[in-house]
């Protein structure tokens, strides 16, 4: 089924002109959402969609942009469903539906790229059920050095060369006005523009604790909170779908305001 009817109407050959946010407030350009990761629950992912359109045409917000924190992949039922339904999305509306690269994304790649000396990592967190949504069969004796190379081959194959080019071309970080929207984090002692790339997608030590002191804002996941959190320069949107039945999603307009819209299993 084709969602964001809202967003096809509304987007084209329209500006937004809403008053700005105090400097206290996140102010992006246009209205932006920001989803938390999916880890493959597409269940939740349907539902967030609908709720996001609703939003989009009850409040008729102009040229909206939905940015995906990444970590659409591992963990939940559906990855390989997923990562096909948010493909399709992000080339549909290319302008509106931007998906960000996750860490887990990034030890997807890692391991067909090099898979003797990756493949650990990866298994450690998730890796198994995304081989299961492709219809690739993990021996029962797990993955060593010795077997990831075919292993890796085999889950490229199932997955298809463009979607691995697809994973590829993610990007690691989306602005617009003093809204930033992340995987992980950000070093909060250094400007948006020289942030380094390990920081957005894996996390900084700081980035939880220090708020920034230059009026910028980052939107995030990663980092499960039971609940979305706006708080000292932050916006968290994880609340663990893939255990939790809970995804997340912030709304944030051009004047400040921020809402949490969520879908619940």
């Amino acid at each position: 089924m084709s969602l964001l009817g809202s967003l096809l109407g509304r987007s084209k050959g329209q500006t937004q002109t809403e008053p700005k946010a105090p400097a206290t407030l996140p102010a992006p350009d246009q209205p932006v959402f920001a989803i938390g990761d999916v880890h493959g629950r597409l269940d939740l992912l349907e539902q967030i969609l609908e709720l996001i359109d609703h939003e989009i045409g009850s409040k008729t917000l102009k040229n909206p942009k939905l940015v995906f924190v990444g970590n659409l992949l591992d963990h939940g039922p559906d990855s390989a469903r997923v990562l096909t339904r948010m493909r399709e999305l992000t080339r549909e509306f290319p302008h509106n539906v931007l998906c960000l690269m996750g860490n887990h994304e990034q030890m997807c790649l890692d391991f067909i790229d090099a898979p003797a000396a990756r493949h650990a990592r990866w298994f450690k967190d998730g890796a198994g059920a995304t081989f299961a949504s492709f219809g690739v069969a993990v021996p029962d004796e797990g993955l060593d050095g010795d077997a990831a190379p075919q292993m890796a081959a085999v889950l490229g194959q199932a997955m298809g060369e463009d979607m691995v080019t697809w994973l590829r071309d993610r990007p690691l970080m989306t602005s617009s006005g003093t809204l930033h929207v992340v995987h992980a984090a950000a070093d909060p002692r250094r400007a948006m523009d020289d942030q380094a790339a390990r920081v957005l997608t894996w996390g900084h030590p700081e980035f939880l604790s220090v708020t920034r002191g230059d009026g910028q804002w980052v939107a995030h996941g990663h980092t499960v909170f039971e609940r979305p959190v706006l708080k000292d320069s932050r916006i968290s949107v994880d609340t663990g779908a893939w255990q939790s039945g809970i995804l997340s999603a912030a709304m944030i307009l051009p004047n400040g305001q921020v809402e949490f819209v969520q879908a619940t299993a």
